[in-house]
């Protein structure tokens, strides 16, 4: 985060926090532009540039808005999405095709056939049925489509059940069983329909350990060389997934080189063994571009001091605009955004204000001494933030704020309750 302190206040990307609080409202979503141009450039140097027949492919679920679309087509990246709507996101915001990739366990036909239309660049195929449901619907508007399979490289990564997708049980990907994956590579290598480019793997997210990279890694390449040997057919292109860790709260955060170095040398060493061409590599990073780059703006409201047990400090927005500590007990730091300075002695449990007693955004933080009306700032909220909101209790979906050297603008506009009901039918019943 892009951020300083001046006169007890903070400060974000050069904009005063109370103030954006003022002109757009409570609950924020507030991005530093800067920020995320950070991010990106650290991932040309490190790997785009340093590597060559190199992709990165920004997993749009983090956080997606027209907006960011355009940010990372200007910084040269890739776009990962996975449902019709990121696709259609994307093409509204004019994403070059050939650098969209689809990604999914469940992609329905005419999320399909929209990115068959536009024209995508790759659709990483999640399932033995998806294959058939691609070429049928080649066949129908006579086209070919890129595809590589996802598999399930069976390790654990040790990050929370909810967001592990790399073992064996896993929803996603498809097994390495010999009986399941030989016959769903030969038939897409003998598709009229489809392009065989390769293997797409993804071990988790919220990682700061490479172990689970170069395990699943090792289990792929040995996929290549029993391809190559079977088949002899050449895979031309590895997705390793991203899922590399941020700090939210005293995580000790890897750098970029850490995961994708080691995983680069291992590469060019299977490919110089095998006497072929190295294959293009893939990463999806999502969570690391934008997490940092956002914070969450809330003014403070009912206060409940119950003696000698917990200190409740109500907020203006909640499980509806972050639902990751409910969903999975995620941690943040926060502070008040008016009160930067001053000492943060006291110990308070930030709520929200849906009809949950799960709505809690942090338990137990250290604040300076919290009163209605303070603005309170949660940090590191710019991935699945937005993109998780929803309108539980009715509650409107917050706006988003980009900010840069000083200036602000509205990317995403707060909904109306006009907004949240505007699909609802006023007519009589029956």
């Amino acid at each position: 985060m892009i951020s300083e302190i001046k006169n007890n206040v903070l400060y974000v990307d050069g904009c005063n926090t109370i103030e954006l609080a003022e002109k757009y409202g409570t609950p924020l979503y507030v991005y530093s532009e800067n920020a995320i141009v950070k991010e990106c450039r650290k991932l040309q140097e490190c790997f785009l540039n340093k590597y060559e027949n190199t992709r990165a492919a920004y997993a749009a679920k983090a956080f997606s808005c027209i907006a960011m679309c355009r940010i990372i087509e200007r910084e040269g990246l890739c776009l990962d999405v996975v449902s019709g709507g990121e696709l259609f996101t994307a093409i509204r915001a004019g994403f070059p095709a050939e650098r969209i990739e689809f990604n999914g366990n469940n992609k329905l036909k005419e999320e399909l056939e929209l990115a068959i239309d536009y024209g995508i660049g790759r659709i990483i195929v999640d399932g033995l049925q998806e294959l058939n449901l691609i070429e049928s619907i080649c066949r129908q508007k006579n086209k070919t489509m890129d595809v590589l399979y996802r598999i399930t490289p069976g390790v654990d990564s040790h990050t929370h059940n909810y967001i592990t997708t790399g073992k064996k049980d896993s929803k996603f990907g498809i097994p390495l069983d010999d009986d399941v994956i030989y016959p769903a590579v030969e038939a897409a290598i003998n598709s009229s329909y489809v392009n065989f480019k390769g293997i797409h793997f993804h071990v988790g997210s919220q990682l700061f350990d490479n172990k689970s990279h170069l395990l699943a890694l090792e289990t792929v390449l040995q996929l290549v060389k029993n391809i190559k040997e079977r088949f002899n057919y050449d895979v031309t292109e590895l997705n390793v997934g991203g899922g590399f860790g941020v700090t939210y709260t005293d995580e000790k955060q890897k750098s970029y080189e850490y995961f994708l170095d080691p995983i680069m040398e291992r590469i060019i060493e299977f490919s110089q063994k095998m006497n072929i061409k190295r294959p293009a590599v893939v990463i999806e990073p999502g969570r690391s571009v934008v997490a940092e780059a956002g914070v969450t703006l809330y003014k403070v409201g009912s206060i409940k001091d119950i003696k000698g047990i917990r200190k409740y400090v109500s907020v203006d927005g909640g499980m509806t605009d972050n639902i990751r500590p409910a969903l999975y007990q995620a941690a943040y730091r926060g502070a008040l955004a008016n009160k930067m300075n001053e000492p943060a002695d006291h110990t308070i449990t930030v709520c929200g204000k849906c009809c949950e007693s799960g709505d809690i955004l942090i338990k137990d933080g250290q604040f300076a001494e919290a009163q209605a009306g303070d603005i309170l700032v949660i940090f590191t909220t710019g991935a699945y933030g937005y993109s998780m909101a929803s309108n539980y209790n009715k509650n409107p979906v917050p706006a988003v704020v980009l900010v840069k050297d000083g200036k602000s603008t509205e990317i995403i506009r707060r909904q109306s309750y006009e907004d949240i009901i505007s699909r609802e039918s006023t007519e009589e019943l029956w």
